[in-house]
């Protein structure tokens, strides 16, 4: 999908084919499924296409409603739902041909001065300390070879009370451009790729989950800060609920200096497959 970070910048770049609507290029992925955080990624794109670049995304919330295919183009239709003083909001509608996949409402919102606090760094071996995904593929499900343009690095389950919580840390393999929306987009995009593994953790469920089917089915990201995802993020995840064969999920990133830059949620199927 993303052998490398140029890939990565060919698939978050979308064209425009029309009068606010732009076109996200196929992943090129061996699986039958598009991944859920190209999507979003892609989607952010587009809204961001539409928005003054002096507004940055502060929240989206997205819903996936069916399955696409990985080897299609995705069309992405914008709508302005509002252009106020400080904050801009943005409909966002996926489809491949004519049938919709995926819908997001994102908000942007310019920079102003106010009070500020945040919760502090979970204390956790650094980066250099662990051992990269591609080192053991035996362990992740088979998307993540895919994606060689990222770096991810799991903290071992042994390091304190991991009974409902998964840590990684991750950062593309070589620099991104200076653009903050860019960074945000693919900010959006892998945070969609261990997030749901943690609703697998209370039942000792590996993260390869075979014999389980996975899947998600909305996402939520606020963005509080602005940061690179070429510098390491932590991503601190943990799962409050599982009923009904669907899991909660919540995560947050920080940056390596321990400045919180997102907050994430997510609901998923988790299904026992006969």
């Amino acid at each position: 999908m993303t052998a490398t970070v140029d890939d990565l910048l060919d698939l978050l770049d979308v064209r425009p084919v029309g009068h606010d609507v732009f076109a996200g290029s196929p992943s090129e992925s061996a699986l039958p499924r598009v991944f859920g955080g190209q999507v979003m990624g892609q989607a952010l794109a587009a809204a961001g296409c539409t928005v003054d670049r002096e507004r940055r995304p502060h929240s989206l919330h997205a819903y996936f409603l069916r399955a696409g295919a990985a080897d299609r183009s995705i069309d992405y239709e914008v709508s302005t739902l509002r252009e106020g003083r400080a904050f801009s909001t943005r409909e966002v509608r996926a489809r491949q041909g004519v049938e919709l996949i995926f819908t997001m409402t994102a908000s942007f919102h310019v920079t102003e001065p106010g009070l500020e606090h945040q919760v502090p760094l979970p204390p956790l071996p650094p980066p250099a300390t662990l051992a990269r995904n591609a080192e053991r593929p035996q362990d992740w499900p088979d998307i993540y070879r895919e994606w060689g343009s990222l770096d991810i690095r799991r903290v071992p389950p042994s390091v304190g009370d991991r009974s409902f919580r998964s840590q990684s840390w991750l950062r593309t393999t070589a620099p991104l451009p200076d653009d903050p929306l860019l960074h945000t987009c693919v900010l959006a995009c892998i945070s969609d790729l261990t997030l749901l593994s943690a609703t697998l953790v209370p039942h000792g469920i590996p993260s390869r989950h075979e014999g389980y089917q996975v899947a998600s089915l909305d996402h939520s990201v606020w963005f509080h800060r602005g940061c690179r995802v070429d510098d390491w993020l932590l991503y601190d995840q943990s799962t409050p609920s599982m009923s009904d064969s669907v899991g909660l999920a919540q995560g947050r990133m920080f940056t390596s200096d321990g400045t919180l830059v997102a907050s994430i949620a997510q609901e998923g199927l988790v299904r026992a497959l006969p």
